[in-house]
């Protein structure tokens, strides 16, 4: 086996323990610091690290967007990392990371790549009560663990940052993208599960567009917390948890427990097993959709197309008909 597809093996099977690995790079200064603060996003969603190449600027570009550049015969769009985020690079933009987002491609411009480290989700806390950053950050990692002046990075919102950058044309959800409404039983919602703030406001938007009742949380840790709350008033109502809980939406990278986590947590567990668990998620491929299986999951749907969403809530809603009466 060759080392490139042994360290692919390796980074598929960190997920098995709620593990995984986080690119850190430099953007450059802020107007409160000169301090130049470290940033990272999930390995799996970088496809190429490279010296900055040769960029074209495209006429009438939105902010923040330096044009395009040719790789290996494609085309692909080159965002201004620093500039989106408000940072200002001393040394220059440097290095260009290629990634892959919910099967497309775009590259990011940044001052330096850092090192690549290994993490568990639980060194991971949600930041949205800890910055002000307007929802360009999801979390903060704790790189050396619980310990005392941690080192810490800034994991960016990739959603974010490209709708801002590259807003997609027109209305996304609306009643007709959406299709036909969805009657779950009485007291019945969709959990969910999402640390990212726009992907939560639009999964909000098209889960009551949908009409289906829906509880909303930030982490798999929250989500598995509220389903065993869920869990004991099913209980004491002499009742089944899927009276309580239709399905189960989950995102796949969030703080304190990620969704293959959650996911497999679920179906182990036999309170739990017939609920359907829909993964949602911006890591596309054909690796981490066919992983997601070995985790038990019922389906997995790209972000974010709202008519391949519904169509999959109401086909695993279908089936766990059944089994949810």
């Amino acid at each position: 086996m060759s080392t490139v597809q042994k360290e692919v093996d390796e980074r598929t099977n960190l997920t098995t323990s709620n593990k995984f690995e986080l690119l850190l790079f430099r953007l450059g200064t802020t107007p409160n610091s000169e301090h130049r603060e470290l940033f990272g996003i999930n390995v799996f969603k970088v496809r190429e690290i490279m010296v900055m190449p040769t960029v074209t600027a495209v006429a009438n570009s939105t902010a923040h967007m330096m044009g395009v550049t040719n790789i290996r015969g494609q085309v692909i769009p080159v965002i201004n990392l620093p500039a989106a985020v408000g940072c200002v690079p001393q040394t220059g933009l440097n290095i260009l990371l290629v990634t892959e987002y919910a099967r497309t491609t775009q590259a990011f411009a940044v001052e330096e790549v850092d090192e690549i480290v290994r993490l568990d989700w639980n060194q991971v806390l949600s930041a949205e009560a800890s910055t002000s950053a307007g929802g360009l950050i999801t979390s903060i990692a704790r790189l050396d663990g619980d310990v005392h002046n941690t080192r810490l990075a800034q994991v960016l919102d990739v959603e974010q940052i490209l709708r801002t950058v590259m807003p997609p044309p027109g209305p996304e959800i609306t009643d007709e993208s959406v299709g036909p409404r969805v009657s779950l039983p009485q007291g019945s919602v969709i959990l969910a599960a999402d640390d990212s703030l726009i992907a939560r406001s639009l999964i909000e938007k098209g889960l009551s567009t949908l009409g289906t009742p829906f509880i909303m949380t930030k982490s798999g840790r929250e989500a598995w917390d509220k389903l065993q709350d869920l869990a004991a008033k099913a209980e004491a109502e002499g009742k089944p948890v899927s009276s309580k809980v239709a399905l189960v939406l989950t995102d796949l990278e969030m703080p304190e427990m990620d969704g293959f986590t959650l996911t497999r947590k679920i179906k182990q567990d036999a309170r739990f097993r017939s609920i359907p668990v829909v993964i949602h998620s911006s890591l596309s491929g054909t690796t981490n959709e066919s992983h997601v299986k070995t985790v038990g999951a019922d389906a997995y749907v790209g972000k974010f197309v709202i008519e391949e969403l519904a169509d999959t809530i109401r086909k695993m809603l279908r089936l766990a008909k059944p089994t949810a009466q």
